[in-house]
């Protein structure tokens, strides 16, 4: 891999920095074990200093923020020398029975998320791909307004030639950078189909051939839309019918295909799902990845996303803050960090 450093020089020659989504550590804290403070403390001890956090899933009477929650908040970023990055936002548009949220309703929820951000400190707002190019452009100018940009997540199985996201690059190109964006999420990376996945698979049953079958389409690149079809003339049942479903939510593209939208790239989601040490994630080629954002110039942060939990906890103990743990020092190595 080309070298991250100036010539004779020990400090990577890019901006990029490390960052943690508090999504990680959704067991623990769902568990009790980690307490949301707990949780800002483990991404500092890992030197991970952005912190990126869910208001509806960590906040407590979300979304209202108390007085006492905002002091604690700020407190901890003081406390443990970490910056807010990046607050997650979901649109509920089926919110009442029988009808869709209007222009102007979803358009106020967005707006509600954005003064959120605000009282965080979070310079970014990420938008669930469902937000339609009509609410970013509706939400644009309060959020640049308010100094937040408003980050479109690109998640798979969605791609930058989607038409879905062509219609919204087209409002970014007109709207200006000042208060949209893209936020990519690394699962559009997925070249091998997660280990975790397919091993629960066949904990709960599944026919070994029919779960190979599955992941060498993937693998291969074969036509993972036909699995559906293909495992039930095989004899599969809910199981296998759903592993090759799961096939169909992810994508292997080129990340340099990134290049070409840098200018709107304002955060990343490192996605992972399993990191047996801390070389390497075992699906998605970070080593590849890297190198395409310093080349882009990228200047934001790298945020974690464990999701190997959920498809282990069936039978082993989730341990995400090794997780997280092993792939920021896999990104560290990658970015060129200085070691001790």
């Amino acid at each position: 891999m080309t070298s991250l450093h100036d010539s004779g020089s020990t400090r990577p020659s890019h901006a990029i920095r490390r960052g943690v989504s508090l999504y990680s550590f959704q067991e623990e804290y769902f568990l009790r074990t980690l307490t949301l403070e707990q949780c800002v403390a483990a991404a500092a001890d890992m030197g991970a200093y952005g912190i990126e956090i869910i208001p509806e899933q960590s906040i407590h009477g979300y979304p209202a923020l108390s007085d006492g929650f905002l002091a604690d908040w700020h407190g901890w970023m003081k406390q443990y020398g970490t910056t807010p990055t990046a607050t997650d936002a979901f649109l509920d548009t089926k919110l009442h029975p029988g009808r869709m949220l209007t222009l102007e309703e979803q358009t106020a929820r967005v707006h509600r998320e954005i003064d959120i951000a605000v009282a965080l400190g979070a310079p970014v707002v990420r938008a669930t791909i469902n937000f339609s190019p009509e609410v970013m452009a509706a939400a644009a100018p309060y959020a640049e307004d308010h100094g937040v940009r408003l980050l479109l997540e690109v998640h798979a199985p969605f791609h930058y030639e989607h038409p879905w996201v062509q219609e919204h690059l087209e409002v970014m190109h007109r709207a200006g950078p000042g208060g949209l964006g893209l936020m990519p999420d690394m699962g559009v990376y997925v070249r091998r189909f997660p280990r975790v996945v397919s091993e629960r698979a066949l904990r709960e049953g599944a026919d070994p051939r029919l779960v190979d079958y599955i992941v060498k389409t993937y693998d291969d690149h074969g036509d993972t839309h036909a699995l559906m079809d293909i495992v039930n003339y095989r004899g599969g049942g809910p199981v296998e019918m759903g592993l090759a479903r799961q096939a169909t939510h992810y994508i292997w593209s080129d990340p340099r295909d990134m290049l070409d939208h840098m200018a709107f790239i304002h955060h990343v989601q490192a996605k992972f799902y399993e990191m047996p040490d801390e070389q390497a994630e075992y699906s998605i080629p970070y080593e590849e990845i890297v190198p395409v954002l310093v080349k882009g110039g990228y200047d934001g942060y790298l945020s974690s996303e464990y999701e190997g939990n959920r498809h282990i906890q069936d039978a082993f103990p989730v341990d995400s803050v090794e997780q997280v743990r092993r792939q920021q020092r896999m990104l560290a190595r990658l970015l060129g960090e200085p070691t001790a």
